[in-house]
């Protein structure tokens, strides 16, 4: 598979599993007091939030992003929707 499409998809699981984290894990632990899913949710994010930026950084020359653009893409993963933003605005 290759990086850009290894990171596309590693880019959708990241958003994905940041939306779980903040709508369902931590409703259920500090709702329903079942902090299980912050446990194993909250795990995969970290998880995938360092493939992210690793794979960002590692894209950047291959895509010729600017420094500009490479600081958007690696903060975009720090907001609940910014991984799909960057997939339509620097993936397509």
């Amino acid at each position: 598979m290759d990086q850009n499409r290894l990171f596309f998809w590693v880019s959708r699981s990241e958003g994905l599993s940041f939306l779980l984290l903040l709508g369902v894990a931590m409703p259920l632990k500090y709702i329903w007091m079942w902090p299980l899913g912050v446990e194993v949710i909250g795990m995969a994010h970290g998880l995938l939030f360092i493939a992210y930026e690793v794979l960002a950084l590692r894209l950047k020359p291959v895509k010729g992003w600017t420094l500009t653009q490479w600081l958007i893409i690696s903060a975009c993963a720090l907001l609940p929707f910014g991984p799909f933003y960057v997939e339509k605005k620097y993936l397509s």
